[in-house]
């Protein structure tokens, strides 16, 4: 029994180790995944925690060259959704419990922004399971935030009806490069003991001091011909304008899709 345990204990902390070297993989190689695999995977993430066990997503699966072809605008055109073999896109999913329940006599009250919010809790839960079991099976996955800029795009090209809402999507494929590991925060910066604790300014000193010192972090400084990473992200990458438009055009698409 001690052996058995100590084996145990040494292959979850072997998967820990690989957990914590994971890349994102932005180019793939000319291999697709068997059908046999892709499933497998997805069966496992359905395991992942879900509310009351309702199950409120859905997963659309891409494989076809012109239907990538039509999301990828929708994705700003990032080369990987179309050299993926694979593109995944995690719905909220309202319309198909709605549907059992009305064919069960019962009347649903899902169209609402609570349950948009809580399938997407559902849908980001499978999508985070599915591209963990994926890594451990040798494959290399990159989410795409793009997917709420664009929904009403995907919306279209996937023929999403009432109550069916893009949440994110991940491009799977076996890798072909094997990049540099991106920053992280350290612990201290994310992680509160039992109650929030609010940052001073020489905590917010210490804590990015790591990430603005990185030689790639300098060079994005540079090449924005700004002053300090954080104007990276609020002048260039990140405005507050685009923000401000990507939210109203979300807002109007979720009404659009029954929310």
């Amino acid at each position: 029994m001690f052996y058995f345990l100590f084996t145990l204990y040494l292959q979850k902390k072997e998967s820990m180790e690989s957990m914590k070297q994971r890349r994102t993989i932005r180019k793939y190689q000319p291999k697709d995944i068997p059908a046999d695999l892709l499933n497998d995977l997805l069966e496992t993430s359905f395991r992942a925690s879900t509310v009351g066990n309702m199950q409120v997503y859905s997963v659309i699966v891409t494989r076809d060259a012109d239907r990538k072809a039509k999301l990828a605008p929708a994705h700003f055109n990032q080369p990987m959704v179309q050299t993926a073999p694979v593109v995944l896109t995690f719905c909220i999913d309202l319309n198909r419990f709605s549907k059992w329940c009305r064919q069960r006599n019962a009347e649903p009250g899902y169209d609402n922004f609570e349950w948009f919010v809580t399938g997407a809790v559902d849908a980001l839960l499978v999508a985070q399971t599915f591209c963990v079991a994926a890594e451990e099976a040798g494959l290399g996955i990159c989410y795409l935030g793009t997917t709420t800029y664009n929904p009403q795009m995907i919306i279209e090209t996937l023929h999403l009806p009432e109550l069916v809402f893009p949440i994110t999507t991940v491009t799977v494929g076996w890798p072909e490069e094997l990049p540099e590991q991106t920053d992280r925060l350290p612990l201290e910066a994310l992680v509160h003991n039992e109650v929030y604790r609010d940052y001073t300014p020489d905590d917010i000193n210490r804590l990015y001091a790591h990430k603005e010192s990185l030689p790639q972090n300098r060079q994005f400084v540079q090449e924005n011909n700004k002053q300090t990473l954080a104007q990276v992200f609020t002048d260039i990458r990140y405005t507050k304008k685009a923000n401000e438009a990507m939210s109203e055009n979300l807002w109007e698409t979720m009404k659009k899709q029954g929310f």
